[in-house]
């Protein structure tokens, strides 16, 4: 057997904990945005909601854990093709483009919504 190297062995223990950490997020925002009936689905209580430092921590937290999560099963899944050298590196550039890019849109959506409220 292969003995892990302590790059490989921190990835492995970091998605578990990731994943643990999705699922706390995940049931947070469930009872605080769905099971709460005060909460609201319409888009100006979202908004407001996003007014809320404590809110904004969440959501830019479940992005980045989130993201790490996906895109490390991916690297994962990927690394098991045992693709050519060029086709592998081509592809996990496109993958880690492809997370930065949702990770910025996901921090640009959450950290401006409070301008998009329509005001008179």
């Amino acid at each position: 057997m292969e003995k892990l190297s302590k790059q490989s062995a921190f990835a492995w223990y970091f998605q578990r904990i990731t994943g643990i950490l999705l699922v706390v997020f995940a049931v947070g925002h469930y009872l605080m945005v769905h099971w709460n009936e005060r909460a609201g689905h319409s888009f100006d209580i979202s908004v407001d909601r996003l007014s809320s430092p404590i809110f904004v921590f969440l959501y830019l937290g479940f992005i980045v854990l989130g993201m790490y999560h996906g895109v490390q099963g991916l690297w994962n899944v990927i690394r098991d093709f045992n693709l050519p050298r060029p086709v592998y590196l081509t592809t996990m550039a496109l993958l880690v483009l492809a997370a930065l890019y949702f990770t910025y849109l996901g921090f640009d959506t959450v950290l401006t919504v409070d301008t998009w409220k329509l005001r008179p």
